[in-house]
């Protein structure tokens, strides 16, 4: 597949493991430099950044609190600093708290909103310039569950801060330049190094769920994320494009 991502440089959030990382893998082998950003997985995504600069791409891995706006500010400076501007974000980091809402405390509210809600807020607007300016290759890709369009039973706050996120790249859609796109990737279940007991305990209660009869893996999201990066996918906008092997038909 050629998508022509030469010369544009990427920053994916989540970037050191399972989905931020086929993604980043995704977006290296199109051509165009990739940042990863990490929080406490500083191996893992030094081991990505190294993994993409052996095929000969461009890489580099920054630790950061997306939490922390400052912290996203300095991130964002330093990529395009580094490879000379920014093109591409892809908002893929989150956190989940599986826990009934009754049952759940303020702390845990508060954590997952400054991940999910919060961290996707502050990247996106420390990258706008730098994808507004970039004569209409801007790409905003946010990566939610389907939990934030359907609802689940046990991960209420965090599907409300990931439906939060949705309506924010609705709008950024509309506001933005011309050129510039903004959508939504809505996952269903996706087998991950996160919640392997959960998984574990509920397979067949779970599979059953599914259309395909299978839970996602990380490469089934990366394909997708890679055409709405490319100019291929700048006729698509505001759009929330459900990946999720049938979980969900709305």
């Amino acid at each position: 597949m050629k998508l022509g991502l030469e010369g544009k440089v990427a920053l994916v959030t989540g970037g050191a493991s399972d989905i931020g990382r086929e993604i980043a893998l995704g977006l290296a082998a199109e051509g165009a430099a990739v940042a990863l950003s990490y929080h406490s997985s500083a191996q893992a995504a030094q081991q990505v950044a190294e993994q993409i600069r052996a095929g000969g791409g461009r890489a580099t891995a920054i630790g950061c609190d997306i939490a922390d706006l400052e912290q996203v500010r300095a991130m964002v400076a330093r990529v395009a600093a580094e490879f000379g501007g920014l093109h591409i974000l892809v908002n893929n980091a989150g956190l989940v708290l599986r826990k009934r809402f009754a049952e759940s405390t303020p702390e845990e509210w508060r954590r997952q909103i400054d991940t999910c809600l919060y961290g996707t807020i502050h990247c996106t607007h420390a990258a706008l310039p730098h994808l507004e300016a970039s004569a209409g290759a801007g790409r905003v890709i946010t990566v939610v569950g389907d939990s934030s369009r359907v609802g689940e039973s046990g991960l209420a706050v965090g599907a409300a801060a990931r439906a939060a996120s949705i309506a924010l790249m609705k709008s950024i859609a509309r506001e933005t330049r011309a050129g510039m796109t903004a959508n939504v990737l809505s996952l269903g279940l996706i087998e991950t190094a996160h919640d392997p007991a959960f998984i574990a305990a509920n397979r067949d209660k779970l599979l059953k769920l599914y259309p395909l009869r299978r839970l996602g893996r990380p490469g089934d999201v990366a394909p997708l994320a890679v055409l709405l990066a490319s100019d291929s996918g700048g006729w698509i906008t505001g759009q929330v494009i459900s990946v999720s092997g049938g979980f969900s038909m709305v």
